[in-house]
């Protein structure tokens, strides 16, 4: 019985684990997906200001 709750215990933690591996690959997406809004934002600015050098000549 004892070695049972043993193995029970090691399951608990490897399913413990698991979660935290998978919350860590979410919060990466996340800076990911950051990251991506950041490039766009860039890019915008960058044909905004393309634009108006372009109206100013």
């Amino acid at each position: 019985r004892e070695r049972e709750r043993e193995r029970e215990r090691e399951r608990e933690r490897e399913r413990e684990r698991e979660r935290e591996r998978e919350r860590e690959r979410e919060r990466e997406r996340e800076r990911e997906r950051e990251r991506e809004r950041e490039r766009e934002r860039e890019r915008e600015r960058e044909r905004e200001s393309n634009f108006r050098i372009d109206s100013d000549s």
